[in-house]
This record gives structure tokens, sequence and C-alpha cells, in this order.
């Protein structure tokens, strides 16, 4: 007979030890991605499209994950009828855990092949409630492109993104100059430290600033004057590369901090409501 660990010392193993346990490994992988599931019922995906996780699905149905995974795959070329499946990956401390991104259609199919208790009814009207809330969003979104304050907005902002544009470049440059063996990656680098100072993002989209309030355009072109700026001195003052963009990222956080963080998308729905 084989004796497992005392639940009190089970969660202190590491992930190599439980290995040695399958029988409870597939039970603490599911307790373990839980806590890295954010608390959103519905992202929107680069589609532009509201999709809901099997982890969370998984825990709102009371099935173990791999139960929910076994059926999406037993049922792929049915699911696949309605769009097709997306898979993401949260990475935990021993390897990468794969879950399907399930759209509403795809939701309400999986829904199906489980049995109806209190818990799954609650669970089903909080997704279905989630999924209504993102299309209303959505639509908001898509209404508030052809608003003139949007517009003027979006077009401001794109006038000063080629403005930092072009200070990042001079900026990729000078640290080259000074030594710099990635210093391309400094576009990337600046935007995601912007973005993620500013605002709540919940799912991924293939434009960010297309889906964004006229306040928060308005407020990026604000941080990317910031920056621009921030490259600027920097570089007139002879300062070393990395010295300069810990500044520029000091200056953004105390712009986001008096201004606050934003969440993506959901001021939308304010504005429609």
């Amino acid at each position: 007979m084989t004796i497992f660990p005392k639940r009190e010392i089970w969660f202190k193993i590491n992930l190599d030890s439980i290995k040695s346990f399958p029988y409870y490994y597939g039970y603490w992988l599911d307790r373990m991605i839980r806590s890295y599931m954010k608390n959103k019922l519905v992202i929107v995906t680069g589609e532009n499209e509201g999709r809901a996780g099997t982890f969370l699905i998984a825990k709102g149905f009371n099935r173990r994950h791999e139960q929910v995974v076994r059926l999406v795959k037993k049922h792929q070329a049915r699911f696949e009828n309605f769009s097709t499946l997306k898979v993401s990956k949260i990475q935990t401390k021993g390897r990468a855990a794969t879950e399907y991104l399930l759209t509403e259609d795809q939701f309400f199919f999986l829904g199906t092949l489980f049995k109806n208790s209190e818990q799954v009814l609650d669970f089903k009207e909080k997704l279905v409630k989630a999924f209504a809330k993102v299309r209303r969003q959505l639509l908001a979104v898509k209404s508030q492109q052809s608003d003139q304050k949007w517009i003027m907005a979006r077009d401001f902002g794109k006038e000063q993104r080629l403005e930092a544009t072009d200070s990042i470049k001079e900026f990729v440059e000078y640290a080259e100059a000074q030594g710099s063996r990635n210093a391309n990656r400094y576009y990337v680098i600046i935007t995601r430290m912007m973005n993620g100072l500013l605002f709540v993002c919940e799912g991924k989209f293939k434009n960010l600033r297309n889906v964004l309030s006229p306040r928060q355009l308005m407020t990026v072109a604000n941080a990317e004057e910031i920056i621009s700026k921030g490259l600027k001195d920097g570089m007139k003052a002879k300062t070393f590369y990395k010295d300069i963009y810990q500044s520029i990222k000091s200056n953004v956080l105390a712009f986001a901090e008096m201004h606050g963080k934003s969440e993506v998308i959901e001021e939308q729905l304010k504005l429609e409501e």
C-alpha cells in the first residue's frame, strides 16, 4: 500500500517530488494553476471576441481540468463547428499547463455534456452574464470609433506616437553606441512598460489603442510625451542608457499614480450606460 504525505505537508513538496505520486499530481496541478487564474470570467482575444478558459470552467462545473480537456479533445470537431479552438498556456513552476479558450457558443455546447446541479447552474448563469457584458463592451468599442472625440484623440495619439518612435529610434542608436547588444528591444520594452503602468488589461488585442476610450488615448499621448522628453534629456546629458530607461520608467510611474490605472474596454460600458 502506497503511503501519501499528509495534507498539511503535501503542498510544501516541490513539483518534482509530486510527480512521484501520479494519483495526486493532476489534483495538485489544478489547485496550483487556479491560483494563477484572473478574476475575469471572460477575456477578450485578439479577434475582439469574448472567450472563457477551461480552467475556470472546470472549477465552475466542479470538475478536474483534465476531465474537461478530455471532453474538448473527444468532441473537437463539434467544438470547431462553432469556431476555431484557441489554446493558451500558463507557466507553472514545473511545466507549461495548457487550457482551451472557448467562445460563448462553445461554452454552451460544453455545458450540454455535463449534468446540471445548483453549482453548475449558478456558474452557467454568471458566465452567460459575463459573455453578455463583453458583447456590450465590444459593441461600444466599435461604435465609439465613429465618434468625433475618439477620432480626434486617436489622430492626436498617432502624431505623438510618431514623435515617441523617433525618440526611441535615436535612443536605440545611443544605447548601441554605449555597448547594448539588444537595444532594438526597447521599442517593445518601453511600450509594454507604459501600457502595464497605465492600464489593467484583461485579454489580448491586435491593436490596443483601437479599443481605448478617448480619455485613455489622451493619457497614452501624454505618457509618450513624457517618454520622448525623458529620452531626449537623458541623451543630451550623456547619461548611461540603462539609467535613462529607469528614469523614464519612474516618470511614467509617477504620471500613472497621479491618474490611476484604468481598465481596458471597461470605460466603454460606462459610457454606453
